[in-house]
This record gives structure tokens, sequence and C-alpha cells, in this order.
């Protein structure tokens, strides 16, 4: 037992200095309209709107299939950071557009790459981390994509004031051209440093393969793995028919619709009057406190067993900036209300590990939920790329008050849900309720089913 122990420590260290955060800034399309690229590319208020909202097109599209390929693919520390190069080489191309259609048919083709990269770390995640170390460490993925928005707010600062004009370039251009160099950089590394999967890791030893593979069948009372006859078909059946599926797929629906201010957080931000300059280092210091918030409030997470207040508090602290945004025009209170906003984020991150907790076996079945999940969801996303129009800027109102209406309805049925599946679980045992139980998912309709298999006293992490 006590050189299990030593395995297991040494396992999970490799892990956490490997599994480090790819950052994607997706909203350097938001940064460069400050510096003209929609006056260059004659693109309309309308067409502007338009190109942020196709690349979920792809985006959506593309998320489910990717993670079932994942799924059977042998090797993911080739196929994420080849995705994750791939991103960069369009956004560098992006560099090159001259117009709208241009513009329009990259944010399409970027979708397809970014589609894997997320959902998909989240799923790599799943397969290493036990129930009680996920939040942690998907919060630190999550948290170098906020980051991300930071730094990239004050590259974008530098680029933009250094590089107007260099070689007959507009600034903007350069911003496309240094970000996607620096995101295929990126990638590159992380083909050396990404696992695979317990059983076939390279720079693992056979006892420390042997381990990870028994402490994650430990953590759910059987492997994890599929049976055989479990192919992609089958998991995305699996998955659509299982209740807390949908309720997810709603819930982050509303959920991203309520946070969809991300793609316009510059142009927020500049609402306050600042000069493009001064309002791109104004964007910085919200993102790096929603990062603090992330990671703190998974550790948290973590540490207590609960789900449902670590991912819904902090959308109550959007709310709280959106009636302050709605309130007034005082620059103090209206960049306080930025950093509320922006530290949303920090539920978000939680949610797709929720989703992993819940719907934990067979991993078919998990990749497609988180795919069905985060796709769908996304849709929120592209309906709130129509939410933000200057039509209602510098205040935005009608806009903050669709996402509060949003957000106020992500709170409450998907818990709701996991209690009851807990109680299943609670008579199927023939124990006393457990009013909410502490370990991970539920049952679907058929309770006695899926829970058949479990050890007993499992329970879904609510």
């Amino acid at each position: 037992m006590e050189r299990r122990k030593i395995i297991e420590k040494r396992l999970v260290r490799k892990l956490d200095m490997r599994l480090m955060p790819t950052d994607i800034d997706r909203n350097n399309v938001s940064t460069a309209r400050l510096s003209g690229l929609q006056t260059d590319l004659n693109m309309s208020d309308l067409q502007y709107e338009s190109r942020i909202a196709i690349l979920y097109s792809s985006y959506i599209t593309f998320q489910v299939p990717s993670n079932l390929l994942l799924n059977f693919i042998s090797r993911p520390s080739l196929y994420i950071p080849g995705m994750v190069i791939l991103w960069g080489l369009i956004s560098l191309l992006t560099g090159v557009t001259n117009n709208f259609t241009g513009a329009a048919l990259c944010r399409v083709a970027i979708g397809v790459p970014e589609a894997a990269f997320y959902p998909g770390t989240i799923y790599l995640l799943s397969r290493w981390y036990t129930k009680t170390e996920l939040s942690y460490r998907s919060a630190w993925l999550y948290a170098g994509l906020i980051v991300s928005n930071a730094f990239g707010s004050l590259l974008a600062a530098g680029i933009l004031g250094n590089m107007e004009g260099k070689l007959g370039v507009r600034g903007w251009r350069w911003l496309f051209y240094i970000e996607g160099a620096v995101t295929m950089a990126i990638g590159l590394i992380a083909i050396l440093t990404l696992p695979d999967y317990p059983r076939n890791t390279r720079w693992l030893s056979e006892e420390e393969r042997a381990v990870a593979q028994q402490r994650l069948a430990e953590d759910a009372g059987e492997a994890d793995q599929d049976a055989e006859g479990d192919t992609a078909w089958r998991g995305l059946i699996m998955a659509c028919t299982d209740l807390k599926v949908p309720v997810f797929m709603w819930m982050t629906f509303v959920q991203l619709l309520g946070l969809s201010f991300v793609n316009f957080f510059p142009t927020l931000t500049q609402t306050l009057g600042f000069s493009t300059t001064i309002t791109l280092l104004l964007c910085a210091p919200p993102w790096a406190y929603a990062f603090l918030v992330c990671v703190i409030n998974a550790r948290h997470a973590d540490a207590t067993g609960e789900r449902f207040w670590h991912v819904t508090w902090p959308w109550m602290g959007v709310m709280v900036g959106y009636i302050i945004g709605m309130s007034t025009k005082v620059v103090a209170a209206r960049y306080i209300a930025l950093f509320l906003m922006a530290a949303g984020y920090a539920g978000f991150a939680l949610t797709l590990v929720w989703v992993s907790n819940s719907v934990p076996r067979p991993p078919v079945k998990r990749a497609a939920a988180i795919g069905l999940v985060n796709g769908f969801g996304n849709l929120g996303n592209l309906v709130g790329s129509y939410v933000w129009g200057t039509q209602w800027a510098p205040v935005y109102r009608q806009s903050m008050g669709i996402g509060l209406a949003g957000l106020g309805v992500a709170v409450g049925l998907i818990r709701l849900l996991l209690v009851r599946a807990n109680r299943k679980l609670d008579k199927l045992e023939g124990v006393s309720p457990s009013g909410g139980g502490s370990s991970e998912g539920s049952p679907s309709e058929s309770g006695a089913e899926e829970g058949a298999g479990r050890r007993k006293g499992f329970r879904y992490l609510i």
C-alpha cells in the first residue's frame, strides 16, 4: 500500500507538469476591431456580428464527432496539439484577408480545430484524474484560456501600439500574424508534453500505467474502458437518451448566452471612454482577477465535493455586474462591473467537469456527452453574437438584460435532477435518502440498470 501511494503521488506530479494549459485567444478578432479591421474590410455592423457568429457553425458541428474520434484515437498527444497548430495557422492567415468573405471563411475554418481543443482536453483529463482531482486540473486548463484574454490584451496593446504601419502592414494584421505564430509554437511544444491514455503513454513506467488505470477503476467502481460493442454511434445514443445530458445542454446554452459579452469585451471596455491602447490595458485586470477566482473556486470544489454552488455563484456575480452596468454610466462602477462579468467564467470552467462527473461510464458515452453539452451550449454564444449590437451602445442596457435573463434561467434544474437520481440509488441500496449526495452522477431514468454496475455507496457529485 505504501508503494502504491508513492507511485500514485509520482504519477500525479508528472501529469500536473505535462498537462499544462495551451492558450488560444479566440477574441483577437474583437481586439482587432478597435484597430480598424471592420473599416479596412468594409464590413457593416451586421457583417461584423455575422463574422463573430459564423465561427459557431463549424465549432458546434464538429465537437461531438471530434470527441468520439478522440475516444478511439490512441495518440491524443498528436491529435490535440495538431489541432492547436492548425488553429494558429488559420489565425495567421486571417491577417491576409481583404474582404468580408475571406474573413468569414477563415472564421468558419478556425472553428474546426477549435472544436477539438477544449472538449477534447477535458475528456483527456477525465481519463487521468479522479473526481476529487478533476475540477482543479480542469480549472487550470480553462484558467489558461482566461488568462490568455488578459495577456492577449497586453500583447495586442504592444502590437497595435508599435507595429502599426511596419513594412506597410496594418497593426491588426500583425496581431493575427504574431498570435497565430505563437499558438503554432505552443502546439509543437504540446506534442512533446501531452500524455496519451493510461494504457499507452510512453513516458510512464509499467507500474505507473497500472496505477493510473487502477485508481480510476476504484474511483467509479468499474474500469474506465468501453465494453465490447461500444461503438461511437452507441456512445452517442447512450448520451442522447440520458436525461441529464439534454438538461446540461440547455443549462450550458442559457449560461453561455448570459456570458456572451466575452466576444465584445474590448468593445465594452472602450465605452469607458479611453484611447485604444489604454482600453486594451484596462482589459487585462478583469481577466487576471477571473483567473484567480477560477483556480480558487475549483480547488474548493474538489475539496468539498460540491458542484452546484461552485458553478452558479460566479454567475450571480455576473448578474450583479449587469445590474450595475444597466444602472449607471459612472466609469468606476462600470469598470467594477467588468470584473464581476469576467469572473463569471469561473463557473463555466466547472460545467464540463460536472458533466464528466455525472456521465462517467463508459468512456465513449462520456466523450459524446461532453461534446453534446459544449457544442449545443455554444449556440448561446452564437445567439449572443447578435445581442451586443452597436444599436444598443454605449450602455448596452438591453444586451445586459438578455444576459441577466439567461443566467437566471440557468440556475437550478440540473441540481434537482441529480438529487432525484441519487435518491433512486438510495432506494436501490435500501439506505436513508442522501439529500443530494456527494459523489458523481446519477442514473438516467432507468436508475437501477445504470446503478447496478456501480460500487455500493456510489453517488453523483452535486
